[in-house]
């Protein structure tokens, strides 16, 4: 297929985007992004899953082609509110998950809080907390919250005269990214202002921590609770502390850890064959094209 369909579904007041690859009779499968991203980062792995899948991409609030909050609130259960309005809007009793990074850590809240309604789980380098470890007391979080969302009203975004220059900017942060990916990338996750220039979809905003999020305490009870097979599919030069840590798998009932060799925290851009190999083979699908 040539490309996804752009639909629209809304959360909270917000008018939420997603590419719909089409199969709309197949088992459901969502692509949840991570922090600054967008729904079209996942275009190798969606045109490999579509023909054994319908799967849907969403851009997650505040990313993409989706609305921004009304005062750049951005905790994690409220992309798990949006992906649990996503699942009614299509209609689904159950579906498959596949989430990198932050929509990996979306993906476990989901499939912890909702076990029944999830079929299959797959988190890329998304184990972001680290069991065990304590939190800041109220009054520090408070303060680091405000100061961080002061900081981000008053810095100017960051502008680029072309897509090229957007393109090479992600090359610099990963220096594994290809420039036609880096230009495939930057060409659905920027947009162009009235003065010509172009500056990222995402919301700023949705950098600063929220103080009433959960802790690690919270996810590891709902990793418990997760009853689908689970694989979590770490990076081998992950920058993520969550994703190194000895026995994981013991805090879930039905997971395997696997590890990417000489990835780094974007393997599915990395290592591209062999993320979707691990997807592939997790699924039960087999070699790509069968």
């Amino acid at each position: 297929m040539s490309g996804p369909e752009s639909r629209f579904y809304e959360s909270q007041d917000l008018r939420l985007h997603y590419a719909d690859w089409g199969n709309a009779e197949a088992p459901p499968l969502i692509l949840v992004h991570g922090g600054r991203d967008h729904c079209r980062s996942w275009d190798a792995i969606a045109k490999s899953l579509q023909p054994h899948f319908h799967v849907l991409a969403p851009d997650l609030r505040g990313h993409g082609d989706s609305d921004w909050t009304k005062g750049g609130s951005y905790a994690l259960a409220e992309y798990v509110y949006d992906l649990t309005r996503l699942v009614r809007h299509v209609a689904a009793d159950r579906v498959t998950l596949i989430g990198h990074s932050m929509g990996g850590m979306v993906s476990l809240i989901y499939s912890g809080a909702f076990p029944d309604q999830v079929s299959s789980l797959v988190v890329l380098d998304g184990i972001t907390v680290v069991p065990g470890a304590q939190k800041a007391p109220a009054h520090e979080r408070i303060a680091k919250w405000v100061g961080q969302l002061d900081a981000l009203h008053d810095r100017t975004p960051r502008r680029y005269r072309t897509l090229e220059d957007a393109a090479a900017q992600m090359m610099a942060h990963n220096k594994r990214l290809s420039r036609e990916l880096a230009l495939h990338l930057a060409s659905y996750g920027a947009r162009r202002d009235a003065d010509g220039t172009f500056g990222w979809k995402f919301d700023p905003a949705q950098r600063a921590m929220a103080p009433q999020r959960l802790w690690p305490e919270d996810h590891v009870a709902l990793w418990a609770r997760i009853a689908c097979p689970t694989l979590l599919l770490n990076a081998g030069e992950s920058f993520l502390a969550g994703a190194k840590a000895a026995g994981l798998a013991d805090y879930f009932p039905r997971a395997r850890v696997e590890t990417i060799a000489g990835a780094g925290h974007w393997l599915q851009h990395d290592k591209p064959d062999e993320v979707l190999g691990a997807i592939r083979g997790f699924l039960g699908l087999g070699a790509e094209g069968r």
